[in-house]
């Protein structure tokens, strides 16, 4: 007679990379999340039902504490300083005890560098740290902590990929700061599937994240992406953390924006900014009069706009650039901007305004390689794409902000006094805004229009005459 114990064997299944749903065989799309050649084989070891379960036998579970919620102390000693002050910024303060982050980021945008500037920072202060690198060698994190002076006692570097090494260390150190880079990178042994499988990723996270959460340990995660913008692993990893930090900026430029959009201990409306140097990343106390370093002031197409990127505002200039097309379909080219936004704002410009972009390649680009998805840049374009078709700049000292309807209204939009302010900080008199804007608290004179046509008017760049 044969028998058959299916505990003892083990089968292969399909999981979606992107969402982690379990599939019994392979299929070209996930019938959860719908993406495309996203299943990804795993082993599964498959393990019988314990009796308990099986025969409704009783089980006796062990009951942790409970509590009043009004019993419980608040600590607002919790969250520990980095050390970088733009970092601090993002975070709400620091990174709390006992929290795991996720750092993410397209390659070479700065991760590890940011990541091992942080262990250093955290050393010198008087942690310990442990910084588990099982992407670089030893010998290149050291020649990185070199070039940014990060060599301290107390920064610990371990070259392990399995999980189970990591807690070993972890006994033995006792370290106030872990950092993994990356959480793609790392195994563990009880765990089937291969190296950075969705499975893998999940358990190696979960584990960790339950070390952190026993010792009290700050624990920041390194993370990938993938081509399409995404994090790359199962779903549920974002889940598992506390708060995801995503690092952003143009590899050729020197700005870097550390943008948190999950924070279980604070608000995500925050930024930190940074700018890359040959010693590591360097916070930025100045953005704005980084961003209008450069600026020529007397050229046609161009606009500064008091932006708001998360509770900070930041002057940015935006520019446009307009020349005949060459062929049938004209170009519409934006960087750093919507080009949904564009497309919309040169219909808008065309049937309110009387500007016919029809035969003409449009070009719009935000200055330093900053991004803007807020409404408030419909107007500094439109007034940017009507400059350089007249070929007339505004006055130097100007700027601009409001979003536009399909009929050509201007619409107010929010923190209207911290823009204001910033631009009367740097020495801007002047500013165009809709007609709903309240009077501001800084010496700037306001102009306030209803419409783009009258926009286009109050910054003397009437009548439209095209010099092309």
């Amino acid at each position: 007679m044969t028998s058959i114990a299916s505990s003892a064997h083990a089968r292969t299944s399909f999981e979606c990379s992107s969402c982690g749903t379990p599939h019994p065989s392979w299929v070209g799309r996930c019938g959860n999340c719908g993406d495309w050649n996203a299943l990804v084989e795993v082993l599964v070891t498959a393990r019988g039902r314990s009796p308990s379960t099986s025969h409704g036998l009783d089980v006796s579970w062990d009951i942790g504490d409970v509590r009043p919620l009004s019993a419980l102390a608040l600590d607002e000693s919790n969250a520990v300083r980095t050390g970088m002050a733009e970092a601090d910024r993002a975070f709400g303060g620091g990174l709390v005890r006992g929290s795991v982050t996720l750092l993410v980021g397209e390659p070479g945008v700065g991760k590890s560098t940011l990541t091992l500037q942080l262990a250093a920072a955290r050393a010198q202060a008087g942690g310990r740290v442990l910084l588990v690198s099982a992407e670089e060698s030893a010998a290149q994190v050291r020649l990185r902590a070199e070039r940014l002076g990060a060599v301290h006692d107390e920064l610990w570097l371990a070259g392990d990929s399995s999980v189970e090494a990591v807690v070993a260390h972890l006994d033995r150190l006792e370290p106030d700061l872990l950092i993994v880079d990356s959480i793609q990178t790392v195994h563990l042994a009880t765990e089937g599937g291969a190296l950075g499988s969705v499975g893998q990723v999940r358990a190696s996270a979960q584990r960790i994240v339950a070390e952190a959460k026993n010792r009290s340990l700050a624990t920041v995660l390194v993370g990938h992406l993938t081509k399409d913008g995404l994090l790359a692993g199962p779903k549920t990893l974002e889940h598992l953390v506390d708060t995801v930090a995503e690092l952003t900026g143009d590899r050729h430029h020197a700005l870097r924006m550390l943008r948190v959009v999950k924070h279980r201990f604070g608000a995500t409306d925050e930024i930190g900014l940074f700018a890359m140097a040959t010693d590591g990343l360097c916070s930025v106390d100045d953005p704005s009069r980084l961003f209008l370093s450069d600026r020529a002031s007397d050229v046609a197409g161009s606009v500064v706009m008091p932006a708001l990127e998360g509770q900070r505002p930041l002057l940015l200039e935006v520019q446009a650039l307009v020349v005949r097309s060459s062929t049938p379909h004209p170009r519409r080219s934006p960087q750093g901007l919507d080009g949904r936004r564009l497309a919309l704002l040169l219909a808008v410009l065309e049937r309110r305004a009387g500007i016919d972009p029809g035969g003409l390649d449009v070009y719009a680009t935000v200055v330093g390689g900053a991004q803007i998805t807020e409404p408030a840049a419909d107007l500094p374009l439109a007034l940017a794409i009507v400059s350089a078709v007249v070929g007339r700049p505004l006055e130097p000292d100007t700027v601009a902000f409001g979003e536009v309807g399909l009929g050509g209204e201007l619409r107010q939009v929010t923190d209207t006094g911290r823009r204001l302010n910033e631009a009367a900080r740097l020495g801007f008199r002047r500013a165009v805004v809709p007609v709903s804007t309240p009077d501001p608290s800084a010496g700037i004179e306001l102009i306030r229009v209803g419409t783009l046509i009258e926009a286009v008017a109050a910054v003397d760049l009437l009548p439209v005459a095209p010099r092309l």
